[in-house]
């Protein structure tokens, strides 16, 4: 990730902190604002002084304080605090969820290209890195065809899913203090707790979060295989999800909850409270995954 997307993700991370009244009066010291954004000093000392130029922040003798309120139009678009690669991949993950994608649906590079506000090229790189799992496949003189997955398929890559993420808790916690990963956990669970206390409107934005936080678990055990491994974890999850509208508020909610309590259990690094944690939550996700599966396959193909 680029230095300038670091400092716009973190700018965009403390407005939306002061836009939700986490930040109000004076603000914490740049150690501590560090900390809970999980970035440098460095970088955190560029988001301040972005924030004084904007008058969102005031400063006098030394002393900062809020200034002005915040609003979304302050913060930098989202097409500017991720990569190329992982804006594409968020962009085409928000297609298939939001949308109306049954297996056979048509994929047109262009089209893609227009509606993420992209190179072709780079719908294209993203196409091609995902059709290894089978899930799409190119056309001779033709787009992309959507083909699907079936139950078994997606159970079976839940089981690798569970030997993966038991292993990377496992290795988290073991962490040495001096990790950025601290840091970036604290910032994760802040945002947990941010959604938490807007879920009667943002409740759709869990996906992400979800995403989120388990790269990061993720993080501790480096693995290119793991990082290929869960570009399609995320996509069969929440994917089949989107067909489960009973209850998904409060579906939404309890998973974040759990996610919390794996939080903290990473914090405590004792083993057997983070595999209890971690499993308790791997098997309420298998459960959804579970009736998800039933009810996708009673929804009508026609």
């Amino acid at each position: 990730m680029k230095t300038d997307t670091v400092y716009k993700k973190a700018f965009n991370r403390v407005a939306h902190m002061m836009r939700d009244g986490q930040l109000a009066g004076q603000l914490p010291s740049e150690n501590e604002l560090r900390r809970r954004v999980g970035v440098s000093r460095t970088t955190i000392r560029k988001v301040l002084e972005e924030l004084v130029h904007r008058a969102m922040v005031s400063e006098e003798n030394g002393i900062r304080a809020v200034g002005r309120p915040a609003n979304d139009d302050d913060c930098y678009p989202d097409a500017e605090t991720t990569p190329r690669a992982t804006h594409v991949e968020q962009q085409f993950m928000e297609w298939m969820l939001r949308g109306d994608t049954r297996p056979g649906t048509s994929i047109n590079e262009l089209d893609l290209a227009r509606q993420f506000g992209v190179a072709t090229n780079g719908i294209r790189e993203f196409l091609i890195r995902f059709s290894r799992f089978g899930l799409i496949e190119k056309r001779p003189n033709s787009g992309w065809l959507f083909k699907g997955f079936t139950e078994d398929f997606a159970l079976e890559l839940f089981e690798i899913r569970v030997m993966f993420e038991v292993r990377s808790a496992r290795l988290f916690s073991q962490q040495p203090d001096s990790s950025p990963l601290w840091a970036k956990l604290a910032a994760l669970k802040l945002s947990h707790i941010e959604l938490l206390e807007h879920m009667e409107s943002r409740f759709h934005d869990f996906s992400r979060l979800d995403n989120r936080f388990h790269r990061l678990i993720n993080e501790a055990s480096p693995n290119r295989f793991i990082d290929d491994f869960y570009d399609i974890i995320t996509f069969i999850f929440h994917y089949h999800y989107q067909w489960n509208k009973q209850d998904e508020k409060q579906r939404n909610q309890a998973a974040i909850v759990e996610h919390i309590v794996f939080i903290d259990a990473l914090e405590s690094r004792n083993a057997t409270r983070i595999e209890i944690a971690c499993r308790a939550h791997l098997d309420s996700a298998r459960e959804t995954l579970t009736r998800s599966l039933l009810v996708f396959d009673e929804i009508p193909t026609g």
